[in-house]
């Protein structure tokens, strides 16, 4: 093989090991602020309209969602709990297999794909995980009777399960309640600002929102 007939070959393997070997640089990185929503969807344009869309579909404002989604992962695309320790040195394992903007698990993102059909759908992938949680958030309001705006409820739910939060399994977790109350927070917080950038990002700025 002559010198310059490696060079093709080359460039083919760089090409292989950077779609197999480093898939995150296809992610989107995480929004530089995370606690003004403006400036979130200025940075990332297409996530307002995939943010728009879900809450249109299932009846949840855009802040909620976004609140619920900053706590669970703080907009990283491949996040996971961190790991365990085994004797205090080494990694053990996760304590859940909850993975994604959304925080998913792998039976609550199965049954998710199963009820909406969207049989593709990522954890990995903004629109399906915005789309999830608004999902996950309509079932709140029907077998807890949560209402829509109501964050802090709605973390309860969506942290402990729908069964979890009829029996009031929260109860006892402060840490857990306070964490309910930063999601209420950053949702009315949300709210305030989209209140007053959300026309830029409307196709026309004439669109007018349910709630």
């Amino acid at each position: 093989m002559t010198a310059g007939s490696k060079n093709p070959l080359c460039c083919l393997l760089i090409v292989l090991c950077a779609v197999f070997l480093y898939p995150g640089c296809a992610h989107r990185k995480s929004p530089e602020r995370p606690d003004d929503l403006c400036e979130i969807f200025r940075e990332q344009r297409s996530w307002y309209r995939k943010a728009d869309a879900s809450s249109r579909k299932w009846g949840v404002s855009i802040p909620v969602l976004m609140a619920i989604m900053h706590q669970e992962s703080s907009y990283q695309a491949r996040a996971k709990p961190p790991r365990t320790s085994c004797l205090w040195v080494f990694p053990g394992p996760r304590p859940s297999s909850a993975y994604g903007y959304a925080q998913a698990l792998d039976s609550t993102w199965d049954w998710y794909k199963r009820s909406t059909g969207n049989t593709r759908a990522r954890r990995n992938n903004f629109g399906d995980a915005i789309d999830f949680i608004g999902w996950y958030c309509s079932i709140s309001r029907m077998k807890c009777g949560i209402a829509a705006g109501d964050a802090y409820r709605m973390y309860l739910a969506y942290h402990e399960g729908h069964g979890g939060y009829n029996r009031r399994t929260y109860a006892g977790k402060t840490w857990l309640l306070n964490t309910a109350r930063r999601v209420q927070a950053r949702s009315s917080s949300y709210q305030r600002q989209l209140a007053s950038c959300e026309r830029e990002f409307r196709r026309g700025g004439f669109c007018l929102r349910p709630f």
